[in-house]
This record gives C-alpha cells, sequence and structure tokens, in this order.
C-alpha cells in the first residue's frame, strides 16, 4: 500500500513529504472559497513527485457552477486525481445522492481525461448513501487500521487518522501503477 496525505488551508504549504506517493490538496468549496495555499500546496508534492489530486467540498445546489468553480481553480494536468468531498456542511446540510451522484458525472464530462473519485466517511457510505457511485474509486474515511476500512466495498483511497493530519493509503502495488491509473 502507498502512504500520502490531504491537505487544506489549516496545514502549512512546507508539509513533509518523506515517504508520500501522493497527496490531495483542497482546491475549493461550495462557489465561493478558494485554498489560499492551494498553488503552494501542489507544488510542494509536485516537487515531490507525488500524484497530486485535488478535492471540492460539496454543497447542495448548484451543481454546474460548483463544478465550473472547481475546476476553473483546480490545476488542469495529466495524472492529477479530481475528488469531491461529501459531507455534512458547516450549515448542517449535505448534497443529496442524487446531485453527488450528478457532480461527478459533471466533472467526468468536463475533464474526461482524470480521474474523478468521491471522498466520503464511513457513516455516509453505509447510511446516507443509496447508489454506491463513486465515480472512478472510492476514498473512504474510517479512523482505523491503515488499509482496513470497516466497508465491504471496494476502495481506492482510505483516510485513516485526522492525528497529526489527514493521513490516507492507496490500495496500489506500486507508484507506478497508481501513476498509471491515474493518467488512463
Amino acid at each position: 500500500m502507498l502512504r500520502g496525505i490531504d491537505v487544506s488551508a489549516y496545514q502549512s504549504s512546507s508539509y513533509s513529504t518523506d515517504g508520500l506517493s501522493f497527496v490531495f490538496v483542497k482546491a475549493t468549496e461550495g462557489r465561493s472559497y478558494v485554498n489560499p495555499r492551494l498553488n503552494a500546496q501542489a507544488k510542494r508534492a509536485r516537487d515531490a513527485g507525488c500524484v497530486v489530486g485535488f478535492y471540492h467540498f460539496l454543497w447542495p445546489g448548484n451543481l454546474t457552477a460548483q463544478a465550473e468553480y472547481f475546476l476553473d481553480r483546480a490545476p488542469e494536468r495529466a495524472g492529477d486525481i479530481l475528488a469531491v468531498d461529501w459531507e455534512t456542511t458547516g450549515e448542517g446540510t449535505h448534497a443529496s445522492n442524487a446531485e453527488k451522484d450528478r457532480f461527478l458525472r459533471i466533472l467526468k464530462e468536463l475533464r474526461p481525461g482524470h480521474r474523478v473519485v468521491l471522498y466520503c466517511n464511513r457513516n455516509f457510505w453505509l447510511d446516507v448513501d443509496t447508489t454506491s457511485y463513486a465515480g472512478d474509486g472510492l476514498w473512504i474515511a474510517d479512523y482505523v487500521t491503515a488499509g482496513k476500512p470497516r466497508i465491504r466495498a471496494d476502495w481506492t483511497f482510505h483516510q485513516y487518522t485526522d492525528h497529526p493530519l489527514d493521513k490516507d493509503v492507496a490500495d496500489f502495488t506500486s507508484a507506478a501503477d497508481l501513476r498509471e491509473w491515474a493518467n488512463p
């Protein structure tokens, strides 16, 4: 299994890349927020030779506008992964299953050469999701042993802790395999 992390404005742009094969960087949220460290955090990962992914925190409604907002700000480079962060918003709401599925499909339509994955926690996957649609792969958050999320579905990435930062593993045997998958 490969090791990686995900970062947002809460983390420094000079995070350690030792032992990492991939880094997900928060790009946007809704239609008004952009991570002020987006470019610096992505550059740090690229400079270390990591596969880079960008994620958008999905809000209910305005799906096409949100997708365009995200893609206008997430750099477009072959081999980059796009992710949709589907969870409860600061207002206590969340995008519906239909909205989550449609958003994933819009991203695939607008950037057909990129892998698109769904990020959600175990509760959302087991108790909120009714379609099991995760685009090209599921990125599951479940804070247990790395690589052993408590779900029956196939997963591509597993966020297994948030201490001292969000740490992930990817279900690939080598960095070359991840790069090949990420660049269809």
